[in-house]
């Protein structure tokens, strides 16, 4: 699993990928990425294993 940080327009947000590259989730939109990497690890420090892409 990875989760991929991308940008919007002026907003951040992260979508979860299987090992397949199919987008399992997308998150809400952010408007700091330090928001949306925080939020995304909140989520690699609760599932484990997965790898945070930019």
């Amino acid at each position: 699993m990875t989760i991929r940080i991308l940008a919007s327009g002026n907003q951040w947000y992260f979508t979860i990928n299987s090992v397949n590259h199919k987008v399992l989730a997308t998150s809400e939109r952010y408007w700091n990425q330090s928001d949306a990497v925080s939020a995304a690890q909140s989520i690699v420090n609760q599932a484990g294993g997965a790898k945070i892409v930019y």
